[in-house]
């Protein structure tokens, strides 16, 4: 490929609501305009991204399409005067691999002010096994932290612990000294949810029984959620007098069937979690606690390796919710 063409997985619609995938090459020139000429190194893969990649017109609306809300790696060109050619930058969020081409194509063009310069301690590699998905956990630990939720105070219950965002959630609380209890409904995963800190393994029935009543029996000091629906409201009910619940999914469903006694007769904080236009401030602050004290341990070694050509078995898997962990996109 010359320099002005690049590989990237290209979604487009053959026909109405039909879609195919294959990985081809695009243009520089093809790139929308912005401050920032990014050659990407790595990407992940999110839920999101696969919604993309099948043609969701919810999160993606014109095609063809690049996807990837994820990705690390170098400046080629910058144009605002933040950075100089060779810095090592990451970006996840805002508009990208969503309308923007994204992190699957070799090449990004982005606005200056979604990128962040790499955090000491982090390298390209490490920042996408992280990723939006490591971003959002973050995010959900520092909320229940402003929120006053400290070890000591008791469990913290996550839910969708085998996906990206609950398995880092559960390593970042573990390392923290928190007591993590862990729900998922895949039993033969819980070696290794134990594995990344997790002291209990609870079922999805197990929380939900006895949801039918206004309150449940005290339990939880915090809780990271990322299910939402009828697990979300469980987990509300059952959170201790002053405790704090952090929530930023919908998989199960964007409904929440709750009454306000545990907002009124225990003073529950409900926490929402959004990583997509999350300001800058916090931001950095919570990417610089993902690069030190709240680094997972052996974070090199806990991914699914992946190249473009390998993306589509991965699509398939994390649709179906068998995606384990996280998927790193190599790019070259």
């Amino acid at each position: 490929m010359s320099a002005t063409t690049f590989k990237a997985l290209i979604v487009e619609e053959a026909e109405p609501k039909k879609f195919t995938r294959r990985i081809g090459e695009r243009q520089l020139s093809d790139l929308p305009s912005g401050d920032l000429l990014i050659r990407v190194r790595y990407s992940s893969l999110n839920y999101k991204d696969a919604l993309s990649a099948t043609g969701n017109k919810g999160v993606t609306r014109n095609f063809p399409h690049t996807p990837g809300i994820d990705a690390a790696g170098e400046v080629v060109e910058c144009t605002c005067g933040r950075y100089q050619p060779g810095d090592q930058v990451l970006v996840t969020g805002y508009d990208l691999g969503m309308n923007t081409p994204g992190g699957f194509g070799q090449y990004i063009r982005i606005p200056c002010e979604w990128a962040v310069r790499l955090p000491q301690g982090l390298s390209p590699r490490g920042s996408m096994i992280l990723g939006t998905a490591g971003f959002t956990a973050g995010l959900c630990v520092y909320k229940l932290e402003q929120a006053g939720v400290v070890p000591g105070d008791g469990e913290v219950l996550v839910t969708g612990a085998t996906g990206g965002v609950g398995s880092i959630a559960v390593g970042i609380l573990a390392r923290q000294g928190y007591r993590v209890t862990a729900v998922t409904g895949k039993p033969a995963a819980a070696d290794f949810l134990k594995t990344l800190g997790a002291a209990e393994i609870l079922s999805r029935e197990a929380v939900l029984e006895g949801a039918e009543r206004p309150l449940m029996k005290e339990r939880w000091a915090g809780v990271v959620d990322v299910v939402g629906g009828d697990l979300l409201a469980a987990a509300v009910k059952a959170t201790r007098y002053g405790g704090a619940v952090s929530c930023c999914g919908l998989v199960g469903s964007p409904d929440l069937n709750l009454n306000v006694f545990p907002f009124i007769l225990r003073g529950v904080s409900l926490l929402g979690v959004d990583s997509v236009q999350c300001p800058l401030e916090p931001r950095l602050e919570v990417w610089g606690k993902l690069a030190g004290p709240w680094k997972p341990a052996h974070l090199e070694e806990t991914a699914q390796v992946c190249t473009l050509e390998e993306l589509e078995d991965r699509i398939h898997a994390i649709l179906k919710g068998q995606l384990q962990g996280r998927a790193l996109v190599d790019l070259g």
